[in-house]
């Protein structure tokens, strides 16, 4: 039985062409995933995502604009009673020189190519999330 919702906010960081990836262990999955995570209680949006690139990645960010939000019902994958609602933003790194991981769950990052015909997520919201953004990536061409 459904009897919770888990809000997740989550980014494409760009540059050059590239989007930015992270390699992490969770529930004895090895995952990758966009950058981000839950809402707290008390937090906007825009903070969540600003807090999560600094706890996890030690830089500020530069909001872009709003690019996908989860439209279908979609169960936690790790928790069967959650609803997710998933939120996905553009962003941009303001100072890379500050870029350490600072969350022991990320073993590393990666700058993959938008202009790709792969889709390399494993988690189906963030499929569509990045094919969105390939969407955006040929228009902004």
């Amino acid at each position: 039985m459904i009897d919770k919702i888990n809000i997740r906010v989550y980014a494409t960081a760009l540059k050059e062409g590239k989007v930015l990836v992270l390699h992490e262990e969770y529930a004895g999955d090895q995952l990758m995933k966009l950058p981000g995570g839950g809402l707290e209680f008390g937090e906007g949006l825009l903070d969540c995502l600003r807090r999560e690139f600094e706890e996890e990645l030690n830089v500020k960010i530069k909001i872009l604009g709003h690019l996908y939000t989860q439209e279908e019902f979609v169960t936690s994958r790790f928790r069967e009673n959650e609803q997710l609602l998933t939120v996905y933003y553009m962003v941009e790194i303001e100072d890379e020189n500050d870029f350490l991981i600072l969350d022991p769950c990320i073993e590393k990052t990666e700058w993959i190519p938008i202009d790709t015909n792969e889709n390399p997520f494993p988690l189906p919201v963030d499929r569509i999330a990045f094919e969105k953004l390939k969407e955006k990536f040929i228009e902004l061409r």
